[in-house]
């Protein structure tokens, strides 16, 4: 069994002594401690991962020291599974696996980010207007109408923009959603874990929402849906590629299996399995049919990023629609609490992704903490604005899943109210960084790509729209470094310089780039920086604001 990690086997806890109990619940803490508020207990296994069982009275008592234990450190716990297993003796021997969950001290809920990929018409939008509304669709699209956000969507019931979606599950794993609370903060204020659906769009002609939404937003997994009776189409490869790029792990949805027979079902899925034991791929599928397969699905899936589980699941009927609820319950953070901290130590800096303007509020900005801790008040500075200044601004208020919440951290994503700042300053794929970090920009960077696919040639002069992370701009081609042209499927250092304005960059950075039917991914690999210091500071541009 791992050191770290969040999951303890235990062999029994019958009446343990008051110094066991407290070393066992010292324990728990640890546990819960590295899995950022919860815990997986498997009882009846030895420490070397051998399954002994337990008999039904040492079960008993096994758990109900576990529940003192839970209480003690102010967890609550859900039987996840139990099964027996085969071992010499007369007497059934079961093993029982427990997920021991709590709201962390600092009432931090456990907050996982899920982008959802797939084909326009596969159903995403009905699936999270079901999950997240607790009642099934009635087959014309009326569960995915709370989910639109402009009128021509719900003419045309497609999605355009990234729409955000919530679904809490409270300490004991039951779902919280709009069924039972009323607001965004009920759900909230009763959930010690949320989930964070990121609707993206499926129709081509939407794209670069879609990559802008996988980029910015740093979603911790993907779900792609297909729908069972179209199988693969469309841009089902295309997002399955993109995740892969950008090393997000996938799990994959069927949907709409009402509409279809088993056989069309299971031609969808061997087509699936086909497609993701290619060498490109290399994943191992994973069909969950049981509430046994989700929890095995959710604790492997987060272990080896190799393995993809897949669900066949309708939104009308409600067929399997437990079962990712189970898979999505137990779904651990990638991170453990060790690099959150780390993170939490360097300097500030937050991706602008959306800007508002809210009556009474003045400009509010949305996006993702990158590194470090950010309070209401505190000062900050914004940029690089076209001529590669940064502004100082001061962050007034600061809401995260529009509840009030007066420290953000590291990895978490929020919108920032900035009083009476001048919105038209401000454009998405900026930085707020602390004024002391004195940031690099730069006009002309290198980056190593692979040419995914091109017509003809790449070559010098060729403009290319670049993705990386939050920053989204056209860019220039300026020279092949070692090679005069590039072909699809090769592989180069490329230089390329922004068409507008500079940009603030990160060496390592993972970089997609589009234009037409041409597509490439790589990493920045050298960045030239223009330096900030040289513009000195500059006159006051107007009441509290100066630039650098």
């Amino acid at each position: 069994q791992a050191e770290d990690g969040n999951i303890e086997y235990k062999l029994k806890l019958v009446n343990p002594s008051q110094y066991r109990f407290e070393h066992l619940v010292t324990q728990m803490k640890w546990r819960l401690q590295e899995g950022r508020g919860e815990a997986v207990y498997q009882i009846g296994v030895e420490d070397n991962g051998l399954l002994v069982g337990l008999s039904e009275e040492e079960m008993r008592a096994s758990l109900k020291t576990l529940r003192r234990m839970a209480e003690k450190v102010g967890a609550d716990i859900t039987v996840l599974r139990e099964r027996e297993v085969d071992y010499d003796s007369d007497v059934p021997r079961k093993i029982t696996e427990v997920l021991v969950r709590k709201v962390p001290d600092n009432q931090q809920f456990l907050d996982l980010r899920v982008a959802v990929l797939g084909n326009v018409d596969s159903g995403k939008s009905t699936l999270l207007g079901v999950l997240t509304q607790g009642e099934l669709d009635n087959g014309r699209g009326r569960a995915r109408l709370n989910l639109f956000r402009h009128l021509h969507e719900i003419q045309s019931g497609r999605t355009s923009s990234i729409s955000f979606e919530i679904l809490g599950f409270n300490s004991k794993g039951e779902v919280v959603n709009y069924s039972d609370s009323r607001t965004a903060e009920e759900i909230c204020e009763s959930s010690s874990k949320m989930i964070t659906f990121i609707d993206l769009a499926g129709h081509h002609k939407y794209l670069k929402t879609t990559i802008f939404g996988l980029t910015s937003y740093c979603p911790d997994f993907a779900m792609l849906v297909v729908s069972a009776n179209t199988g693969i189409a469309g841009t089902t490869r295309e997002h399955l590629g993109l995740a892969m790029a950008l090393k997000v792990p996938f799990f994959i949805v069927i949907s709409k299996v009402d509409l279809c027979s088993k056989a069309t079902v299971e031609r969808t899925v061997k087509q699936l399995e086909r497609i993701l034991k290619q060498p490109g791929c290399n994943k191992l599928p994973l069909l969950v049919n049981s509430d046994d397969d989700a929890v095995t699905a959710a604790q492997q899936f987060a272990q080896s990023p190799n393995i993809t589980p897949i669900f066949t699941l309708s939104s009308v009927s409600g067929e399997n629609l437990d079962l990712l609820k189970v898979f999505l319950n137990i779904l651990p953070p990638l991170t453990n609490s060790k690099e959150q901290e780390e993170l939490m130590q360097q300097l500030t800096e937050f991706q602008v992704d959306e800007i508002y303007t809210v009556p009474e509020v003045g400009t509010v900005v949305g996006g993702t903490l990158s590194s470090g801790i950010c309070r209401e008040g505190e000062n900050l500075v914004v940029g690089p604005t076209d001529d590669g200044k940064f502004l100082r601004l001061k962050v007034c208020s600061i809401q995260r899943n529009r509840s009030a919440c007066r420290v953000l951290r590291a990895g978490q994503a929020a919108t920032l109210a900035l009083g009476s700042f001048d919105r038209s300053l401000l454009r998405k794929g900026m930085v707020m960084v602390s004024p002391e970090m004195n940031p690099t920009i730069c006009s002309v960077f290198e980056a190593e790509i692979v040419l995914l696919f091109h017509a003809t040639t790449f070559r010098k002069g060729f403009q290319v729209t670049v993705h990386v992370g939050n920053v989204r701009q056209t860019a220039i081609v300026e020279k092949i470094h070692g090679k005069d042209k590039l072909r699809t499927g090769e592989k180069a250092v490329v230089c390329f310089r922004f068409i507008k304005h500079p940009e603030y960059l990160k060496i390592g950075a993972k970089l997609l780039f589009r234009e037409g039917v041409t597509k490439g991914i790589g990493h920045v690999t050298d960045l030239q920086a223009i330096t900030t210091k040289e513009n000195g500071l500059e006159e006051s541009l107007g009441p509290g604001q100066l630039s650098f």
